[in-house]
């Protein structure tokens, strides 16, 4: 992360902030301020011949995410951008969509490029949902929560719930529904019946589990413990 005083330094801000501190004046202060100026002006020049060859960073949130790209119509610049972006980290169709587009490129040459990574099995929207339904299913996640991050990272919502009624169909949203509980109760252990109730269906209902699931489980983790204090 860049620091502060860099950020200052980079973008010419350190100078204007020192020329606000007069220095007393000297015999060679006229020539040390036409030197700096001097410095200054051919710094100037160093950052515009820069600007013409090089991608413009782009704040993005508290920092600089991307770059535009100087050339929005080349198709091997963006497919390059694009592979980049892929090993870096898997990603949906239009998920890399996105990326590609936040960097400037145009709408037919993103669809090319994306169309020739499809073609090469390169991205496979299936493959990639069944690889975040896993990683839902770990977090301990419910049916419609996992649809939700599904869509979220750009994955078709047909294909979203596709993917998902397949693994509910294989009692995996179930299960994840039953480990919560038993996480809910082992954390909340010191606490009372209740509060470990209540808990549990905030923790369910955050993660999008289905509300006749949670019952269930409520009922034979919880209602049931109290019945035996």
């Amino acid at each position: 992360m860049i620091s502060a005083e860099d950020f200052l330094r980079e973008h010419g801000v350190a100078g204007a902030c020192a020329a606000e501190a007069p220095e007393p004046a000297t015999p060679h202060a006229h020539a040390s301020s036409a030197a700096r100026s001097g410095n200054k002006h051919r710094d100037g020049e160093g950052r515009h011949a820069k600007g013409r060859h090089d991608a413009v960073r782009v704040r993005r949130g508290s920092g600089f995410g991307y770059t535009l790209t100087e050339a929005p119509q080349d198709e091997d610049a963006c497919k390059e951008a694009a592979l980049r972006l892929l090993d870096a980290a898997a990603r949906s169709t239009g998920g890399l969509r996105g990326k590609l587009a936040e960097r400037g490129y145009e709408p037919q040459v993103i669809d090319a490029v994306i169309d020739r990574l499809v073609e090469l099995r390169l991205l496979d929207d299936e493959e990639y949902a069944r690889m975040v339904v896993r990683g839902c299913v770990g977090r301990m996640m419910g049916m419609r929560g996992t649809v939700m991050e599904l869509t979220r990272k750009g994955v078709d919502r047909a294909v979203a719930r596709s993917v998902v009624q397949e693994a509910a169909e294989q009692g995996v949203f179930d299960e994840a529904a039953w480990e919560l509980g038993r996480s809910v109760a082992h954390k909340a252990r010191a606490c009372g019946v209740e509060v470990q109730r209540r808990r549990f269906w905030s923790a369910g209902g955050r993660k999008g589990h289905d509300p006749q699931v949670l019952r269930e489980v409520a009922h034979a983790l919880f209602v049931a413990g109290m019945d035996d204090e």
